[in-house]
């Protein structure tokens, strides 16, 4: 398990590799799926991996759980629709919280632009380094990802009035809400290295 980041850290942590690629595959070829099996591996690495693993999680689960679904969400090893829908819904909340009010309409639309924005986030910040590029940098290739993938057209007319300051509003949640997340990691991180 790497310690460099709590990004990766968190991730490590929630991961559990198979014994060997080979039966993975093997497994894959014979039955067409992959079979959980009870046998465990006993060697020192993965005694040393659980072991660290554990300090991790319990400095995530020290966070409410709408914050630890917005973590696994964005450093999980793999990410489900509940805990998706979950940091999908902090988002807006906390960004809706602090900008203005809405009519209904807009109020509807801006929930999946707040989606939008939490999966720009995402894979800007994937791998741990936040190095990433903006993969919708423009407005019309965010409209055209809300259009393909939400099935939500928003009006190019009045975009900068109508949507950056919301936009503006998702990614400081983001960003906030990811400090939030990583803070119990990064102090167990320095806890560990203390140690070592």
């Amino acid at each position: 398990m790497k310690l460099n980041s709590a990004r990766i850290a968190w991730h490590d942590s929630m991961y559990s590799r198979w014994d060997s690629q080979a039966s993975v595959v093997e497994q894959l070829g014979v039955l067409g799926r992959m079979v959980q099996t009870t046998e465990r591996d006993r060697s020192l690495d993965v005694a040393i991996h659980q072991a660290l693993a554990g300090c991790i999680q319990g400095a995530i689960a020290t966070l409410p759980l709408r914050l630890q679904a917005f973590g696994h969400h964005m450093y999980g090893p793999g990410t489900e629709d509940d805990i998706r829908e979950e940091a999908e819904e902090l988002v807006f909340d906390v960004a809706y919280s602090r900008g203005e009010k809405m009519y209904a309409k807009k109020f509807e639309k801006a929930r999946h632009v707040a989606a939008g924005v939490l999966e720009r986030y995402r894979r800007m910040h994937q791998g741990g380094q936040s190095a990433m590029p903006d993969p919708m940098p423009t407005p019309e290739g965010f409209r055209a990802w809300l259009l393909d993938i939400r099935e939500v057209a928003i009006d190019s007319r009045n975009w900068a009035r109508e949507w950056e300051p919301f936009i503006e509003a998702c990614f400081l949640a983001c960003d906030d809400l990811d400090k939030q997340v990583l803070i119990p990691v990064s102090s167990m991180l320095a806890v560990m290295r203390e140690a070592a």
